[in-house]
């Protein structure tokens, strides 16, 4: 980054208006030329005043119909009041001062027929919306002569994000006084001359000129078109130059071994894979027989198949001589998988023993909260080769866990895992292991474009054919007929031999402030948290089932985080036999717990979760023959996010298509999602769904920049655009989160 850009807005503007600048995180020169108009005021077009909200902070255009002084018999001192109008509402503006003469200024400003910026919070005072003390810019009069204001009258009027003690006009004249003294040179550009002539776009100055200075309605979109493809440029050439660095790193080469493992473990099993998991396996083998490290992307909805497409992953690398470690998120997913695991390889499990096949191989668990003797068992088995998959939690990232030969890293449900977390286990030898990343979330293929870009994805969209379908309702938590019958659903699938989830938010009923849980939208993101109302907790709902005649004589287990891992087993063992057919739980069951009997869900606040963690939750039930039925009890009004979210759920329950429909409700700023740290987003104009022609573009041409100049050394301006917007944490995001 230039001199120019990284000067102290103190030392151009003075220190009263940096600090003011401050309060929107702006500090130097560089930061306030990225704080892009939010959008843009055409002359005659003015806000819709009748659609305010009370407490809003506003600025709106509209014309001044009105202004008088008068004198305050009552209170002493005067009033200046003001009526603005879009033609059809009016809103009054307020301002008050000890003496007439003050308001003069504002009154011989504010004259009828004239167009204004009006900024303020809307109040309301004997049922008429108001703006006290409003700051305000008047159209083609706040200009420094004739001339200047003929022209602003004209343009395009920038609206900036702004704040209470930061109108937008102010940051519009700050942008002015740092834009209008830059040449070329103060401004390095990270879009390569090349790339600009062959996308017809303008240098960085002229765009940061276009968006913040525009002439017409065609400029400014001109200039958000060429930020919007650099700033797709700077991520997906960090994405490639992430990807030349893994492809320049050698790992193991464990090709298919004939009559192995893997062709021992297709001949058993019970079912015949689908089209997908041959297509992906294919794939995945393929990657395993080279020597450059496999880094790929294993995404399916829930119920896809994966686990058995990783298992033969798994198997090959065992083939080949070496380890394979399976990683969960938590140690009730953990024992499943190893469950799931020793009973889909049945006596191949088994090395060792009497009973194992001739190629057998030995399958183990390492958890934190395992005993000392199994513990040390299950050490010595990785550390001598002994077992070729390891199955664990992040106990497995320990220092004393030893492997004999790490050949194949499987994550699951990566995104739990911090970037350390996972990097301890491909930092494990002297060549990076093999990595299969799997998640049941659905990735839209913009989103695994650009947040897992150099990565390569596998999808696998069909379900194995046994897999019923699972029906959707919502239920009105206030209506007691609907809720009755709910409960009573359950007794009648209990009483046909199968079992039932009721999930709540929270653990306990004692916790006086509530919270929205999982993935909902805040005000952050352009939707207002959830009303504060009593959510439902496991602790009380599992009491008041055991209450209710529907449930006479079914015992009712409970799940929850704060059970032992021992505990969860436990509760789980229970309700998998139907010792306890229902179970009601937080959203620990949210990931991989496998129930194929579960064929009822019932969420309870479902409009305090998000449309993604309903889907995974959803995808608990129905895992079996028969279908499977999920109810969500609300009390979301018609026509809020969450009322849509419930809506969209109900409607399909093709996980891709929800993931799309999640990112259009939250509206997203920056695709790097939880990347954010608290800080500004970096990525501010670039917008998932709508620009993912635009994001593939980029990354050909990235691609194509990296394949010239890997080290970026004839690109300084834009290498210097991938430090300074992704940081070394936020990079590797992209890489595996």
């Amino acid at each position: 980054m230039s001199q120019r850009l990284t000067e102290p807005l103190a030392k151009v503007l003075g220190a009263r208006t940096a600090g003011s600048l401050k309060k929107l995180e702006l500090e130097t020169v560089g930061d306030l030329l990225r704080h892009y108009p939010r959008r843009y005021g055409e002359p005659g077009q003015l806000t819709r005043i009748g659609e305010l909200m009370v407490g809003e902070h506003v600025t709106i255009m509209a014309e001044v119909r009105s202004a008088t002084v008068r004198t305050m018999r009552n209170r002493g001192g005067a009033m200046l009041e003001a009526m603005v109008t879009d033609g059809l509402d009016t809103l009054q503006l307020t301002f008050f001062a000890k003496r007439p003469g003050v308001l003069r200024m504002h009154e011989d400003k504010l004259r009828a027929g004239r167009t204004g910026l009006f900024t303020g919070t809307v109040g309301e005072y004997r049922g008429r919306r108001q703006l006290t003390h409003p700051d305000y810019l008047i159209v083609g009069v706040d200009a420094a002569n004739e001339d200047e204001a003929v022209l602003e009258a004209s343009r395009p009027i920038p609206i900036y994000p702004a704040a209470a003690s930061v109108p937008t006009w102010r940051i519009g004249r700050s942008v002015r006084m740092v834009l209008d003294p830059l040449t070329e040179a103060d401004v390095p550009d990270p879009v390569p001359a090349h790339l600009r002539e062959r996308h017809g776009h303008g240098s960085l100055l002229e765009s940061l000129r276009d968006v913040h200075i525009p002439d017409d309605a065609a400029a400014w979109r001109r200039g958000q078109a060429r930020l919007r493809y650099e700033e797709a440029l700077v991520l997906q050439t960090a994405l490639a130059r992430r990807r030349a660095v893994r492809e320049a790193q050698s790992s193991v080469a464990r090709p298919p071994k004939p009559g192995g493992l893997v062709e021992a473990f297709d001949a058993q099993l019970p079912f015949v894979l689908t089209g997908g998991q041959v297509a992906v396996g294919e794939a995945i083998a393929g990657d395993l027989a080279r020597d450059v490290p496999m880094m790929r992307l294993l995404q399916g909805d829930v119920g896809s198949g994966k686990t058995v497409v990783a298992l033969r992953a798994m198997l090959q690398v065992v083939d080949a001589g070496g380890q394979a470690a399976l990683l969960a998120p938590t140690e009730v997913l953990a024992a499943q998988h190893l469950r799931t695991v020793r009973l889909l390889m049945g006596a191949l499990a088994h090395g060792g023993m009497l009973t194992a096949a001739t190629s057998a191989t030995r399958v183990v668990l390492l958890t934190g909260s395992q005993g000392s003797q199994a513990r040390r068992a299950a050490l010595g088995e990785a550390a001598s080769g002994a077992a070729g998959i390891v199955v664990g939690t992040h106990a497995l990232l320990s220092d004393t866990v030893q492997f004999a030969d790490l050949g194949l890293v499987v994550v699951d449900e990566q995104h739990r895992f911090g970037v350390e977390q996972r990097d301890a286990l491909r930092a494990r030898g002297e060549r990076a292991p093999h990595m299969l990343v799997m998640t049941a979330t659905p990735i839209p293929r913009t989103v695994a474009m650009t947040v897992f870009g150099d990565l390569e994805t596998s999808t696998l969209t069909e379900k194995p054919g046994e897999r019923a379908d699972t029906a959707t309702h919502v239920v009105h938590a206030d209506n007691e007929a609907w809720l009755t019958r709910t409960w009573q659903r359950i007794r009648e699938e209990v009483d046909a031999g199968r079992r039932a989830y009721v999930v709540c938010a929270r653990i306990d009923g004692d916790v006086e402030e509530d919270v929205p849980v999982g993935d909902v939208p805040t005000d952050g993101t352009g939707e207002e948290e959830p009303a504060k109302v009593p959510l439902a907790a496991v602790v009380e709902i599992a009491e008041m089932l055991r209450g209710r005649p529907e449930f006479a004589g079914l015992r009712i287990g409970v799940m929850h985080g704060r059970l032992s891992a021992d505990e969860k087993d436990a509760a789980m063992d229970r309700f998998a036999s139907g010792a306890e057919p229902v179970m009601v739980s937080t959203t620990v069951i949210e990931v991989g717990v496998d129930v194929p009997e579960a064929s009822v869900m019932v969420i309870l606040n479902a409009e305090h979760f998000g449309l993604s963690q309903l889907h995974q939750l959803r995808g608990r039930v129905g895992r079996g023959s028969e279908p499977g039925l999920c109810l969500l009890v609300s009390r979301a009004p018609e026509g809020t996010p969450a009322y849509e979210r419930l809506n969209a759920l109900v409607a399909t329950t093709d996980g891709f298509a929800l993931a799309e429909k999640d990112l259009e409700l939250r509206r997203e700023g920056d695709v790097l999602g939880a990347a954010q740290s608290g800080g500004r987003n970096s990525l501010r104009l670039l917008r998932v769904v709508r620009d993912a022609e635009l994001i593939a573009t980029a990354r050909a041409d990235a691609r194509e920049v990296i394949e010239r100049d890997p080290a970026l050394a004839d690109h300084p301006a834009l290498a210097s655009a991938i430090e300074q917007w992704l940081d070394p944490q936020r990079e590797d995001f992209l890489e595996r989160s």
